[in-house]
């Protein structure tokens, strides 16, 4: 039973890469490491859990959409006042244990992102992600991008105020994401840290992942570089640098 379990959603990933349409949370999920089908279950009615708590207000008509959208920000925060930290969690799984469990901190600007667009889309709305190469001088970022009444706003998810954040709106090196940009940017993360842990070819394996899912991912494409060439696969490292 436990491997046939484990095999159902190895094809729900292969899917995922493979094209397939697949809801951001599911998918976020898979990325995230959840491999258990029971576990995607359970994980999956916390975010039904959370929408509820949010309450019927959110999914009012009553306002529309912006404020549908205000509001869901504005209980995250008031849930969880310290919930953004540097090197925090980043997968959408641990994110959902720290929101919902007795942690202060919650996230970083992907997992909080995540978290965020989730929840958006359960309630409608349209959203994106951003992604800069550099922000407040601290590397790359991840914010969100909501499309609501012919027009878009970031929603800076780091701090409290970050609803409607302007500061993001003149950078360069903006790029605008998709679901699949964003669970790639997940799968990314896991191999930087299985890089760090020189556990290199389970890295290769998931900055693969990350190019399918967003073959112009640049930073992915330069680090499975990088592992090559620790694996002494050079020929092949060449050929990715040089890409």
């Amino acid at each position: 039973m436990g491997y046939r379990v484990q095999r159902k959603l190895a094809d729900m990933e292969a899917a995922l890469l493979n094209g397939a349409v697949v809801d951001l949370a599911q998918g976020a999920l898979l990325a995230s490491g959840v491999d258990n089908e029971h576990v995607l279950a359970r994980y999956l009615a916390r975010i039904d859990q959370l929408c509820h708590q949010i309450g019927a207000e959110a999914v009012s008509d009553k306002g529309g959409d912006l404020k549908k959208a205000k509001r869901i920000f504005h209980w995250l925060w008031r849930a969880k006042p310290r919930r953004y930290q540097r090197q925090g969690n980043f997968k959408l799984s641990d994110v959902l244990d720290a929101q919902m469990g007795a942690n202060d901190e919650v996230g970083n600007c992907l997992g909080l992102t995540l978290l965020y667009n989730v929840l958006a889309q359960r309630f409608g709305l349209k959203v994106r992600a951003v992604q800069l190469e550099d922000a407040f001088g601290l590397g790359p970022h991840v914010l969100t991008v909501l499309y609501v009444a012919g027009r878009s706003i970031d929603i800076e998810n780091g701090f409290p105020h970050g609803f409607d954040y302007r500061g993001h709106l003149e950078n360069s090196q903006r790029q605008e994401w998709g679901d699949r940009e964003l669970i790639a940017d997940i799968y990314h993360s896991v191999a930087n840290s299985l890089f760090e842990q020189a556990k290199l070819e389970s890295a290769l394996e998931s900055y693969d992942k990350a190019i399918t899912l967003n073959p112009e991912y640049t930073k992915a494409r330069l680090n499975k570089g990088i592992v090559l060439v620790e694996l002494g696969r050079f020929e092949e490292a060449r050929e990715w640098l040089e890409k």
